[in-house]
């Protein structure tokens, strides 16, 4: 509700709630999800692949600026609001794992992820910050221009092999595609996925980069992909992982470690209060 005043995100107007369930009002997505629509083409050339990143990233941008870290972007999470599936109608939704950064170190902790989409830092636990938004971006960004994803080879790799490869950071820029992309959409993907966190681009710098901001110079060539249901298939391995690497369960709000402080303190308050 804070921030989907932003004309690329989801506005969300309304929840009711009765004994067994909550309903949320949003906006009607008509058009679908992004990467679906893309792959229906059969081909994409990188000046609409800039111009469909270049919304995205204005959306992230506005995000970051809030302090608002979305820590799940994924195609099924961007969708179009009309049928037209302009630019302008993508729709950044599902904020269940959105975050403001409050922490006081500034990183967060909770393994919040998609396996595909996941930044390595998140698998480390070791902290980490709005930098995995721009990991996952670079990932979509990659299967864009590749025709393929970068780190799930099939749709029965094993989530460990996937997130090992997550892990490693390595991507193949050189073959398939990638001999008929241009240097600085290569330059771009390789900046948006590096290990490091501190040295990935922040949102404005993918705004400001020359793929973006030079555009009409970017090749107009087709870039064909794979099959879609390949595609789609190797990108389904979400929460698999979850229950392996990365255990942690999802029980009720009230046994959590938050909830429990905020109960001693609400409890403390009333006998001051009574006193």
């Amino acid at each position: 509700m804070r921030y989907s005043h932003h004309p690329n995100i989801v506005t969300f107007y309304d929840a009711i709630e009765d004994n067994d369930n909550v309903y949320l009002f949003m906006d009607l997505m008509e058009g679908g999800e992004l990467l679906e629509k893309i792959l229906a083409k059969k081909y994409i050339c990188e000046i609409e692949a800039s111009e469909i990143i270049e919304v995205i990233a204005m959306a992230v941008n506005y995000l970051h600026e809030h302090g608002v870290v979305h820590r799940d972007l994924k195609p099924s999470n961007i969708l179009y609001a009309d049928k037209s599936c302009r630019p302008s109608s993508i729709r950044i939704c599902d904020f269940g794992f959105a975050k403001q950064m409050r922490a006081e170190n500034g990183l967060l902790m909770t393994p919040c992820y998609t396996a595909n989409f996941v930044a390595p830092e998140v698998l480390r636990r070791q902290g980490y910050d709005e930098a995995c938004d721009i990991w996952s971006l670079g990932v979509l960004l990659y299967t864009m221009l590749a025709g393929k994803t970068p780190f799930a080879n099939g749709p029965n790799d094993a989530p460990e092999d996937v997130l090992m490869r997550v892990g490693s950071g390595k991507i193949n820029i050189q073959s398939g595609n990638w001999t008929n992309i241009s240097q600085l959409a290569k330059n771009l993907v390789t900046n948006m996925l590096d290990l490091d966190p501190t040295k990935r681009l922040k949102a404005q710098e993918i705004l400001n980069h020359d793929w973006i901001k030079k555009r009409e110079q970017l090749p107009k060539k087709q870039l064909p992909h794979d099959d879609l249901c390949v595609v789609k298939a190797n990108m389904s391995l979400v929460f698999d992982v979850i229950q392996k690497p990365v255990p942690f369960s999802l029980n009720p709000v009230k046994t959590s470690e938050l909830a429990k402080r905020r109960e001693l303190r609400n409890t403390i308050k009333s006998l001051e209060n009574g006193q």
